[in-house]
């Protein structure tokens, strides 16, 4: 499996691996195409041309915030997840960023629990975040040395 930068030739793929991920945020391929124009950083998992998962982030000030991230079902608990998440945070750290961020569903136990593995504490709760169905977000952050 190849870690590497999102390209606009992975958008269809990309948008296939988040449509078998109900739990994450469902964006458009046009949202996909900003991040392959470096608009946003992303970067997708890939093995012999089959793109596992993807993850994307931005810079925020001091921080680092991932945006949208994914796993197809079949692929989680092979290392693909945590291989997206070292280089998101190898790259905010490339920046001297003070904090990775992000929001899950209050809901999504698995997501929790590989973030609360990975050292991010939650931070806070943004009441009726999400929608369909609607749902509270927990803020989840760690600190980067």
């Amino acid at each position: 499996m190849k870690i590497r930068v999102l390209e606009s030739r992975d958008v269809e793929a990309v948008v296939a691996v988040q449509s078998s991920c109900a739990e994450i945020a469902q964006w458009t391929i046009s949202d996909y195409n900003r991040v392959a124009s470096a608009e946003m950083a992303g970067w997708i998992a890939d093995e012999a041309g089959e793109i596992g998962g993807f993850l994307v982030a931005r810079r925020v000030g001091p921080d680092a915030e991932i945006l949208n991230f994914a796993v197809r079902q079949s692929e989680r608990q092979k290392g693909i997840g945590s291989a997206l998440l070292a280089e998101a945070l190898a790259w905010a750290k490339s920046f001297h960023a003070q904090n990775a961020l992000l929001e899950v569903r209050a809901s999504n136990i698995s997501a929790l629990d590989f973030y609360r593995h990975r050292g991010f504490a939650v931070a806070g709760r943004r009441p009726n975040y999400y929608s369909a169905p609607i749902e509270d977000a927990l803020l989840l952050t760690v600190p980067l040395p």
